[in-house]
C-alpha cells in the first residue's frame, strides 16, 4: 500500500498490448499504477511484472462499456493508490472488415470502448485531479489511421479521429485547472492487432518500406513517449498528438 500523497496513474487495457509496457514504464516512473482491463487475468499478469520490479500497482477487471464500473474504478483507484494524477486512455477494440459488414451493435461497440469510455473516464479523472489540487495529465491513445485512408478498419480509424479531436477540446477546457491532455498516435507493433493479417511476414515488410526508420517498432517505443508526455519535462505541452510510427506518415 502506498502512502495517502503517493502519485497514481490509471492505465486502461493494461492487460496486455501498448497498456502493458505502458502500464509497467510508468511505475518504472515512480507512479502507483492502477491496472486495468476487461480481462481480470491480464491485468493481474500486469500487476504482478511490475511488483516483481519493485513497483506498487493494483489490478482491476472492469469492463469500459460501462459508465458507473469508470466512476468506481477511479474511486477505488484512489482509495488504494494516492492521490490520481495520470490517465492513459488505452483500452480499444479493434474490428475489421468491409463497411457493408459492419452492423450497428459492432459500431456501437467500437464507439462505446474506443471514444465513450475515453470522454468519461477522462471526465471522472479530471475531476478527481482538480479535487487533489495537483498538476494533471491525461494521455489518449490514437492511432495513425486517423490521418490516412485504411480500408476495412473505418469504424476503429473513425474513433481513432475523435480521440485525437477530444484531446485537442479537453486541453482548451482542462488547462485553466493545470491539466494536461496530450495524444500518442502508434503505427503498426507487434501486438495482437496483427493476428488479423493473412501474411504477417508481408504485412511486416509493407511496415517497414513505408516507414523511414527501417525498423519495426517495439513496444517500449510508445511507452516511452507516454512516459514523456506525463512527465516534468513535457510541463508545457497540452492538446497536441505525437506520432509514434518511424515516420510512416510523414512518407
Amino acid at each position: 500500500m502506498t502512502t495517502p500523497d503517493a502519485a497514481t496513474a490509471v492505465v486502461t487495457g493494461a492487460g496486455g498490448g501498448l497498456g502493458r509496457p505502458i502500464a509497467v514504464r510508468l511505475a518504472s516512473d515512480g507512479y502507483a499504477v492502477a491496472v486495468v482491463d476487461v480481462d481480470g487475468d491480464e491485468a493481474e499478469a500486469t500487476r504482478r511484472s511490475i511488483e516483481e520490479a519493485g513497483g506498487t500497482a493494483r489490478a482491476y477487471a472492469v469492463d469500459l462499456r460501462d459508465v458507473a464500473a469508470i466512476g468506481r474504478l477511479m474511486s477505488a483507484a484512489e482509495a488504494d493508490l494516492g492521490s490520481l494524477q495520470v490517465l492513459v486512455n488505452n483500452a480499444a477494440v479493434f474490428p475489421a472488415g468491409p463497411v457493408a459488414d459492419v452492423t450497428p451493435e459492432v459500431y456501437d461497440d467500437v464507439v462505446a470502448v474506443n471514444q465513450r469510455a475515453y470522454f468519461f473516464a477522462s471526465r471522472a479523472a479530471a475531476g478527481r485531479m482538480r479535487r487533489g489540487r495537483r498538476a494533471g495529465a491525461i494521455v489518449n491513445i490514437g492511432s495513425i489511421t486517423q490521418h490516412g485512408g485504411w480500408a476495412e478498419m473505418v469504424p476503429y480509424a473513425t474513433t481513432k479521429g475523435a480521440a485525437a479531436a477530444m484531446t485537442r477540446a479537453l486541453a482548451t477546457e482542462l488547462g485553466p485547472a493545470d491539466i494536461r491532455v496530450n495524444c500518442v498516435a502508434p503505427g503498426a507493433f507487434p501486438t495482437r492487432a496483427e493476428e488479423m493479417h493473412a501474411d504477417p511476414e508481408a504485412y511486416s515488410r509493407r511496415i517497414i518500406d513505408s516507414q523511414a526508420l527501417k525498423r519495426r517498432g517495439r513496444l517500449d517505443d510508445v511507452a516511452a513517449a507516454v512516459s514523456f508526455l506525463v512527465g516534468p519535462d513535457a510541463a508545457f505541452i497540452t492538446g497536441q498528438t505525437l506520432n509514434v510510427d518511424g515516420g510512416w506518415i510523414m512518407a
